[in-house]
């Protein structure tokens, strides 16, 4: 491992997301956001992980054009139900959909993360797997979760930080962090291996 010297001069998360963002500030507080501006079309016959992976690294690389001293986060979450990919809703009525098909039902989802090294050029890579039990839910319930958090631009068309870990009755998980869109525990690894000293 590389011996722990300070942050770089720069660290840059390459996403606009609010979600990533305060998770982030629970590691450091003094990094940049950058629209990576990725094409997320899906590829033919690919995995839910792999998906994931490839997002990832494609947000860290292109979040990176031009950098020369820095560490570039990219992160993509797949969410997965019965080998079937659930994107993000973008609708009130796709949001409903999605719960109504995950009702009394296990839910896998597959957070990737991808840390750039501009100095050296090497990915450090990773793959969370959380598996999420929903409750059985009613038509009244997903209603009323859908109209109070509008969760979406959110795989799975839920935010378990708020109201959404109501509809579950288990996570089982490694890292609590993963599930909100960027696995903590891993990117702390990854940092270090890059010398960053943590905590």
């Amino acid at each position: 491992m590389i011996p722990a010297r300070p942050m770089p001069v720069r660290l840059v998360l390459g996403s606009t997301s609010r979600y990533r963002a305060e998770l982030l500030r629970r590691l450091c507080a003094d990094f940049e956001q950058c629209a990576p501006g990725t094409d997320e079309t899906p590829l033919p016959h690919e995995t839910a992980p792999a998906r994931a992976l490839r997002l990832a690294i494609a947000k860290a690389d292109a979040a990176a054009e031009g950098l020369r001293d820095a560490l570039v986060i990219g992160s993509d979450q797949v969410a997965e139900l019965d080998g079937l990919i659930l994107d993000k809703p973008g609708t009130p009525e796709r949001a409903r959909a999605q719960l109504k098909a995950s009702s009394g039902r296990e839910v896998q989802f597959h957070t990737a993360l991808c840390l750039l090294d501009t100095r050296d050029g090497r990915r450090h890579t990773h793959v969370d797997h959380t598996r999420v039990r929903f409750r059985h839910l009613d038509s009244a319930e997903i209603a009323r979760y859908v109209e109070r958090e509008q969760p979406l631009d959110c795989a799975g068309s839920f935010k378990c930080e708020g109201l959404g870990i109501s509809l579950f009755e288990a996570i089982d998980n490694h890292d609590p962090s993963a599930l909100i869109g960027l696995p903590l525990i891993a990117l702390a690894r990854l940092l270090r291996e890059c010398g960053v000293a943590l905590p």
